[in-house]
Formats: C-alpha cells, sequence, structure tokens
C-alpha cells in the first residue's frame, strides 16, 4: 500500500506506545471502532514488535506500522513484524534505502528545508513534519508549501485537539499524528470505550475525503 494512500484513510494517526502485550489488540480494536484505522506504533517498550505482529493477525480493519525507527536493525525487525509502514523521526538515506528495496511506505521525519530537499533526492515526497510545534508548527508548514508544492505531510510532535483541525485545514497536510488520542493512563487503566470515544471524536475533525 502506497503512502499517501495508507494517510488517506484517516484525519488522525496514533502514535502509540504498548507496554503491555494483552493490551495491544483491545486498543487497536477501540481506536478503529472509533474511526482511526492507521496506527504508528512506537518502538518505545519491548513489547512494540510483538504488539505490531499480534494487531496485524487479529485487527484486520488497521493499517499497522512501526514508528521511532532511528537504525537500519530497527527497520528490519519491523519489517519481520509485519509492519505495513515505517515512521523515523528523521531523515536516513539508510533507511530509506532499505525500504525501497523492501517495498514498504517509509515516512520519515524532516523539520527543515535541507532536510526536505534530501528526502526528495531520494525520491520522497511524503513526509512527518517533526517535532511540529517545535519546529515552527502551522507557519512553517505554509512557508514550505510555496517552494515544495508537491510535498505531503503528517505533522506529528505537540499538536493539541484545539490545533489539529488548523493543521489538517493546509494544503500539504495529509494527516497528524498524535499520541493525545491514546493516552497512556488510559490504555493502563484499559480505559477502551474512553479510547474509542477520543478517536471518534479525532475521526470528525476532518473527513477522508476532505
Amino acid at each position: 500500500m502506497m503512502l499517501r494512500q495508507i494517510l488517506s484513510r484517516a484525519a488522525v494517526v496514533p502514535v502509540i506506545t504498548i507496554r503491555e502485550l494483552s493490551r495491544a489488540v483491545p486498543l487497536a480494536q477501540a481506536l478503529c471502532a472509533g474511526g482511526l484505522t492507521v496506527l504508528e506504533v512506537t518502538l518505545r517498550s519491548a513489547a512494540a514488535l510483538p504488539a505490531i505482529e499480534a494487531i496485524r493477525k487479529a485487527v484486520p480493519t488497521a493499517v499497522v506500522g512501526a514508528g521511532t525507527v532511528v537504525s537500519r536493525e530497527q527497520m528490519a525487525a519491523a519489517l519481520g513484524a509485519g509492519s505495513q509502514f515505517v515512521v523515523s523521526p528523521g531523515f536516513s538515506a539508510g533507511l530509506a534505502a532499505d525500504a525501497r528495496r523492501a517495498g514498504v511506505a517509509f515516512l520519515p521525519g524532516v523539520s527543515t528545508a535541507t532536510e526536505l530537499m534530501a528526502a526528495l533526492e531520494a525520491g520522497l515526497d511524503t513526509l512527518k513534519f517533526f517535532p511540529a510545534e517545535q519546529a515552527g508548527g502551522i507557519p512553517m508548514l505554509k512557508a514550505l508549501h510555496a517552494p515544495f508544492p508537491q510535498v505531503g505531510f503528517c505533522p506529528t510532535g505537540g499538536i493539541s485537539a484545539a490545533k489539529a483541525a488548523e493543521y489538517l485545514a493546509l494544503p500539504n497536510v495529509l494527516a497528524i499524528g498524535m499520541s493525545s488520542v491514546a493516552p497512556l493512563e488510559l490504555i493502563e487503566a484499559e480505559n477502551y470505550a474512553g479510547i474509542t470515544a477520543l478517536a471518534r471524536a479525532a475521526a470528525a475533525w476532518r473527513s477522508p475525503a476532505a
């Protein structure tokens, strides 16, 4: 599946950290029930890779990827776990080459025009803008649109619910990444109804066809 096709499925990509494998499938089901079907599982815990495998097997409506991939070894492990896309906080030519060889969708992070041009040279025109708020937020994305109108972004990092619709209204924003739609306290409390409610509210910020 192509990256833009993946991002078109929902306005918001939940950026989730799973510490207990037993919570992976119920969490994915709760998010999908709320209309958020593209899930980024960060490689920040020992449970992350088995969680990706479990979600792939048990939740066919979800498109699940690995986030916080910072090395080629992690890329290989993510692919081995069945990740349908891979997200990196920065741009790496090596990771881009590995993703291209594997035929997997790769979403690297950029925060400057220089990094963006390096990604374009590697054949990538769909990028994560990270850390979004700290790197200039909406004004920066507006500034990048004029010289790089072909680039689509998934901004992630510090985006609040209050600003989400404004980000999503930008012509170069395809979706946004947020951890607040699956907060750790709700995951650890196994409050899946609460997570579904947050997901449903986030899905309404912009319809996939908008």
